[in-house]
């Protein structure tokens, strides 16, 4: 339940964008995007055709069973060897069936902003993509003067992967866009910070393989040239000097 500005208390519901919603769908994606899409994106949308949708109806509002649409998202899933961001994911070339969810638009009627409409419309996605089991992501664009969008997916936990030059071309101008990634089922960048500590580990995991066989090979150089008595205390000393010049040695490298 819900109470929009200036009205009395809603019910809202979500279910797939129906073909019933086609006009209205359209009169909303007017208001809310500087982009005009073609008849045929909002055909494709309502009758399912390549795109998965869902839809915010306040269904307290309506006449129609069906309800009054005030927020929608529309998607499109893809395999990862095609989109623009292979180089963001892990996931070995063999598997040629791993995809991913693209959000296409998201947007929430003005009055019904504020309430967690558009929240729980992205969580639809994000369990949708994290059911598929080879989906690694969820990705989209946002256009750079959109700060509202960009804290919004930052709140949603969405990762700011890279910013794209010039990618919107609309009314004469051009407009840099944001790319934001939600990764699920365990697909993550490259540079994750899992990945990141791996690295350091098996770094350091390395050196002191390599410290620990310098090592043993100066004290097999080394033991016949001493006396027996004097053996003990002179190995001590190498080794604490070897240990000083290859610690400083590592160092200097790093």
């Amino acid at each position: 339940m819900l109470e929009p500005r200036g009205a009395h208390r809603s019910t809202i519901v979500y279910r797939p964008v129906l073909p019933s919603d086609l006009e209205v769908l359209e009169q909303i994606h007017v208001a809310l995007f500087p982009i005009r899409y073609e008849k045929e994106f909002f055909l494709n949308v309502v009758r399912g055709n390549g795109i998965v949708s869902w839809a915010a109806v306040d269904i307290s509002h309506s006449d129609s069973h069906n309800g009054k649409l005030v927020g929608f998202v529309t998607t499109r899933l893809i395999l990862a060897k095609e989109s623009e961001i292979t180089d963001l994911l892990r996931f070995s070339a063999s598997k040629k069936d791993i995809t991913l969810v693209y959000i296409l638009t998201l947007g929430v009627v003005e009055h019904y902003r504020n309430h967690g409409i558009a929240t729980s419309l992205v969580r639809e996605v994000i369990k949708y993509a994290s059911s598929i089991t080879h989906c690694r992501a969820v990705y989209l664009h946002v256009i750079s003067y959109n700060l509202p969008a960009i804290k919004f997916y930052e709140k949603m936990s969405f990762k700011l992967m890279r910013r794209l030059q010039r990618f919107y071309y609309i009314n004469g101008q051009h407009y840099d866009s944001y790319l934001f990634v939600y990764y699920v089922n365990d697909g993550h960048s490259p540079c994750s910070p899992l990945n990141i500590v791996a690295a350091v580990a098996t770094y350091f995991r390395d050196l002191f393989k390599m410290l620990v066989s310098k090592l043993w090979r100066n004290e097999e150089r080394h033991i016949p040239r001493w006396p027996k008595c004097k053996e003990t205390n002179s190995l001590l000393i190498t080794q604490n000097k070897r240990i000083v010049v290859t610690e400083n040695s590592a160092s200097q490298c790093v």
